[in-house]
């Protein structure tokens, strides 16, 4: 919603962004900011391996106009809204818990769990009226008795009676046909969603009670929800690292909650690393979590994938422990992995290809 401190929490994080000359593929536009993914790492292997440079794993948070109730039928910004974090592969739900006097709500109470409820029903009716409209079109066509249509209709209804018991599409179970035929209509009650609590500087000293009462009245998992103080981090985004840990050891904090919301984006997105090191960098890979070697490789490049022809693999703990190649290969740490392998995160990794 407007005045959550959404943007606020934004600024802090896009102060940490990439330059753009280091990811050619990683498009910035001016909503858009490219973060790191924290990983310490990656200092050990460049330590070890002398890397000239060090490339992080990196996430895109987008910002966008806060949403207001009426938004499916064109409210405040309205469709515009809600095509932008259609594009996106989960939302992060900003939420605000402080209280100032100087900082209108929309609603005119503070009362956010009244406000989560109004944006997933926001959301739950942008998919019911799309659902709606595709259930429109085939009816005719699976009456006629085309295979495919039923096909089609019969996942679009079971998608609209699940909306209409408020149950998002993401709670809902599919086949691998059927998964495919919803993952193309980009539905917003699909995708993953952490909660971000903006909280006061009073707050912090209850930031694990206030995550613990949520996470019970929300139904969902503890690590979805993520109290955060937007004006702290804003402060100290900024500041020298030395300063920084100064203003969060004040408020008993030991990292910034930032950080928190970076990883918790990438294990959202069911996103792992592995890395890479050499005298030229260290490097961490982004994969899908269940990635084979040959679809890590791809990563790298196409050919890698296409000619690939095996892996050598050692755990990050191996190879810090060894430490460096040659002495993990010496104490027959580094395994030779074929196409089937699974990469798991932290594989430190040499791919050999034809």
């Amino acid at each position: 919603m407007p005045n959550v401190g959404k943007s606020t929490l934004f600024s802090a994080l896009t102060r940490r962004q990439v330059p753009r000359e280091n990811y050619p593929f990683c498009t910035i536009e001016p909503n858009v900011g490219c973060v790191e993914v924290p990983d310490p790492r990656l200092l050990k292997l460049a330590e070890i391996e002398h890397s000239q440079k060090i490339i992080y794993a990196t996430v895109n948070f987008v910002d966008i106009a806060g949403l207001v109730a009426g938004a499916h039928k064109g409210e405040g910004l309205g469709n515009k809204f809600l095509s932008h974090i259609r594009e996106t592969d989960a939302i992060a739900m900003v939420v605000r818990v402080f209280e100032d006097e100087n900082v209108a709500h929309v609603a005119g109470k503070i009362d956010p769990l009244r406000d989560i409820e109004i944006i997933e029903m926001e959301l739950a009716l942008a998919d019911l009226a799309a659902v709606s409209k595709k259930i429109e079109v085939l009816a005719p066509k699976a009456k006629a008795q085309d295979k495919q249509a039923i096909f089609e209709l019969n996942i679009y209804k079971k998608i609209e009676e699940a909306l209409n018991a408020q149950i998002p599409v993401r709670k809902l179970e599919f086949s691998p046909e059927e998964q495919t035929l919803v993952n193309q209509l980009f539905l917003l009650t699909a995708k993953a969603i952490l909660y971000i609590l903006n909280i006061s500087d009073a707050q912090i000293s209850e930031r694990e009670k206030i995550r613990a009462d949520f996470a019970k009245k929300l139904n969902v998992a503890e690590t979805q929800i993520i109290p955060i103080s937007a004006k702290i981090e804003t402060e100290i985004a900024e500041l020298p690292r030395e300063e920084a840990q100064e203003i969060l050891k004040s408020y008993n904090l030991s990292h910034s909650a930032l950080d928190e919301i970076i990883l918790a984006a990438y294990k959202t997105l069911d996103l792992i690393s592995f890395l890479t090191a050499g005298e030229k960098e260290a490097r961490a890979w982004t994969i899908k979590k269940g990635f084979t070697a040959p679809e890590a490789a791809g990563e790298i490049h196409t050919d890698f994938q296409n000619k690939f022809v095996k892996a050598d693999v050692v755990s990050f703990e191996d190879f810090v422990g060894a430490p460096g190649w040659v002495q993990a290969a010496q104490k027959g740490l580094v395994r030779s992995e074929g196409k089937d392998y699974i990469f798991q995160d932290g594989d430190v990794v040499f791919f050999k290809h034809g």
